[in-house]
């Protein structure tokens, strides 16, 4: 059984009252509800906890790690950090969500900014699969419309996606790629953008049906350990 942290700031809900409205047991108690109905070993983390609540042990003991955060990126101590980072490299899958792209281990992992554009007005979005075939794409169908949400619009300044999934438009005018897949070591990566603090995001099944799949495809996988290092030189073929 895949073993997933399911780690959030947990503080928009607990200071702000729209937040709590939504999500008052936190959006990681949310995510971590539908993942846990859908088969998946899940626990959750958040950041006021000792060691953010990623020890060692429990990154040990982790397939997927969720990411969500927001006003709070900088009080992520680095060591916790780091210590994500070698896990993802060893094979530890990692799905980024909505605000995340700005955490600490994203910008790291993405070696970018991870700036964009952003407006909050509650506008329509419309988020489409460019990639029907992909496993994270399963179910969900041509578009998923999602009535009121933030705009998050290009540039994103990320490297390119080793697979696009999805791509929003919104009412603006403005297009992001929003369902970005990677590779960093052993271990994959998914930017999902949907998902903000204020708006019933997460409570939508096809948004739950994505972050479900992806955390699926993010689980580590069987592979050969490489090796490195100088090698002696082939016998001579006879």
């Amino acid at each position: 059984m895949t073993t997933v942290t399911v780690w959030n700031e947990y503080r928009h809900e607990r200071a702000d009252d729209a937040a709590r409205d939504v999500y008052p047991d936190g959006i990681h108690e949310t995510i971590a509800e539908f993942l846990e109905d859908r088969g998946f070993d899940v626990r959750t983390a958040t950041l006021d906890e000792p060691e953010h609540g990623l020890t060692e042990e429990v990154l040990d003991d982790t397939d997927v790690l969720t990411w969500w955060g927001h006003e709070a990126h900088d009080e992520v101590e680095n060591e916790v950090v780091e210590r994500v980072h070698e896990q993802v490299l060893s094979g530890m899958g990692l799905l980024v969500l909505h605000s995340g792209h700005f955490s600490k281990i994203f910008k790291r992992l993405m070696g970018t900014t991870c700036d964009l554009k952003w407006r909050d007005e509650g506008e329509k979005e419309r988020l489409w699969t460019v990639e029907p075939g992909h496993p994270i794409a399963e179910g969900v169908g041509e578009c998923i419309e999602i009535p009121e949400t933030e705009m998050y619009g290009e540039r994103f300044d990320v490297p390119a996606p080793d697979a696009l999934v999805f791509t929003s438009w919104f009412e603006g005018g403005e297009v992001f790629r929003s369902g970005c897949c990677y590779r960093r070591g052993a271990g994959r990566i998914f930017y999902f953008r949907p998902g903000h603090e204020t708006y019933p995001i997460y409570h939508r099944p096809e948004i739950q049906r994505v972050v479900t799949n992806a955390t699926a495809w993010a689980s580590p996988v069987e592979i050969s350990e490489p090796s490195f290092g100088n090698v002696p030189e082939p016998p001579e073929s006879e």
